[in-house]
C-alpha cells in the first residue's frame, strides 16, 4: 500500500465564488483534472449541503481512484477550500500525476494562502 497522501487547507480563495457552491460545475471539473494528470476516476460523489442561515451552499466532491481518493470541500462563507489527494503506487510511482493534480485544485480556487502538507504511507519493500 505505498502511496502519497497530500492535503491542502485553502485560504481566502480569490476564484469566482461559483467553483464554491455549483456542484455539478465543481465535480466535472475534479473528473476532468484528474483524467488529465492520467489517473482514473473509478467512482465519484458530488453533494450541495444547502443553505442555511450561516451561508450559501457548501459542497463535497470526492472521487474513487483504483486504491485511492480526491475529496475537495468548501466553505463559502469563509472562502476556504480543503483539498486531499492520496495515491497508491500500484504497478509504480504515481507521485508526479498526485503533485500536479494538488497543483490544479490550488490554482482552481486562488487562494491568498495555502497550508499543505506531504505524507509518504505504507513501508518500504
Amino acid at each position: 500500500m505505498k502511496g502519497l497522501h497530500l492535503t491542502a487547507d485553502l485560504y481566502r480563495c480569490r476564484c469566482d465564488p461559483a467553483w464554491l457552491t455549483d456542484a455539478a460545475r465543481l465535480g466535472q471539473w475534479c473528473l476532468a483534472a484528474i483524467e488529465s494528470v492520467g489517473l482514473q476516476p473509478v467512482q465519484h460523489v458530488v453533494h450541495a449541503f444547502p443553505a442555511d442561515a450561516q451561508g450559501p451552499a457548501h459542497v463535497t466532491a470526492a472521487v474513487l481512484l483504483a486504491g485511492s481518493h480526491v475529496c475537495v470541500h468548501t466553505w463559502p462563507e469563509e472562502r476556504a477550500v480543503t483539498c486531499d489527494v492520496h495515491v497508491v503506487h500500484l504497478g509504480g510511482d504515481r507521485s508526479a500525476p498526485a503533485r500536479e493534480l494538488m497543483a490544479a485544485l490550488v490554482q482552481r480556487f486562488e487562494p491568498e494562502w495555502t497550508e499543505q502538507r506531504s505524507l509518504d504511507r505504507g513501508e518500504e519493500n
